[in-house]
């Protein structure tokens, strides 16, 4: 063999794992995407961060099947308890950024930064955002039997037997505390509070004549203030009345001045989930939130759908990093803080 002929065919071998090479390569880049296209091709698991009939795992419930169909996969809610709703994001945080496990969360999200000492994830660092979903209003409740009425009453009562009254909450870190809390700083009284493992158990309670009061989300209330029995109702925590709840007045006009608290959530993915799902996950989305049954429910619980323009990524991340701010500045203020 010439010394030409073994150059040949060492240049041809070369070009020969080149071209192999370069076949890898492209493969490589190829399957993600081509995997991207097939999502989903198995269930989604959407976590809830508290307990089952509770009104974050309510709103979860309702998305959950019109998300599905949009899909083309079933999204099955979980409810992970426990440590004020900071077990759920953690987890979330830590699963593969697939798409396949997401979180629903309200403004504890925004909240849990200045609530605990050690949390084990970033709300603004560790998540990719898909979007907001709905704003819902809080109600002002007590047990059926407590001796005052009406608001003026509740307020005289509770100041004169602020060491006998109780105060029911569904948790460190839930909205409910974040209620109960600033009622309480803007009357200037300290109530025995009473925390509980999610919103239902709390709510069973006052029904049950345990506690005595209780300032939860209308998707929790409603059902209970319409049934007209079961508890007494001195209003509700938005600037105007409710038009589902029309002959209950605001907590505002009746001298809370300024008293405005409503619960927002969001659904959010583990960081690093490629923007192809998230789009998808977007979709289904804002398909969820125009089904007829979720928007009739919804009103039914006086809740809004929060507006098209706020159902995307972008707005999303923007309002928790607003809500963070807003939200440590109030906590810091009052002194709360967890382990």
């Amino acid at each position: 063999m010439t010394r030409a002929t073994r150059a040949t065919k060492k240049t041809w071998k070369l070009k020969t794992l080149i071209a192999a090479s370069a076949g890898a390569c492209l493969l490589a880049f190829q399957a993600p995407a081509s995997a991207q296209a097939a999502w989903p091709d198995k269930p989604v698991t959407m976590v809830v961060p508290y307990s089952a009939g509770g009104p974050t795992d309510v709103v979860a419930r309702m998305l959950a099947i019109p998300m599905g169909k949009s899909l083309g996969q079933p999204v099955i809610v979980e409810n992970t308890v426990g440590a004020g709703g900071t077990i759920a994001p953690a987890r979330v945080a830590k699963a593969a950024p697939n798409g396949y496990t997401i979180l629903i969360h309200h403004m504890g999200m925004a909240t849990a930064p200045a609530l605990y000492k050690k949390l084990n994830y970033d709300p603004l660092k560790d998540f990719e955002y898909v979007g907001q979903v709905l704003d819902v209003p809080m109600t002002l409740l007590s047990r059926k039997d407590f001796p005052a009425n009406n608001y003026q009453e509740l307020l005289a009562y509770v100041k004169a037997n602020k060491d006998k009254v109780t105060l029911a909450n569904a948790g460190v870190g839930a909205v409910s505390q974040l209620c109960g809390l600033l009622f309480m700083n803007q009357i200037g009284v300290q109530l025995t509070t009473v925390p509980y493992k999610g919103a239902g158990p709390a709510l069973n309670d006052l029904m049950g004549g345990q506690v005595d009061l209780l300032c939860d989300q209308t998707t929790q209330t409603a059902p209970v203030i319409k049934d007209g029995n079961r508890v007494k109702v001195f209003g509700v925590t938005t600037p105007q009345r409710l038009s589902s709840l029309p002959n209950i007045p605001t907590l505002d006009e009746q001298g809370l001045k300024g008293f405005d608290v409503r619960v927002w959530h969001g659904i959010y993915a583990p960081k690093g989930t490629p923007p192809a799902v998230i789009e998808k996950l977007n979709a289904a989305l804002r398909a969820g939130l125009q089904d007829d049954m979720v928007k009739h429910r919804l009103a039914e619980l006086s809740s809004e759908i929060v507006p098209v323009e706020k159902q995307t990524p972008e707005s999303l991340r923007t309002h928790l990093t607003a809500e963070v701010a807003k939200w440590g500045k109030v906590i810091r203020a009052a002194g709360v803080q967890a382990d």
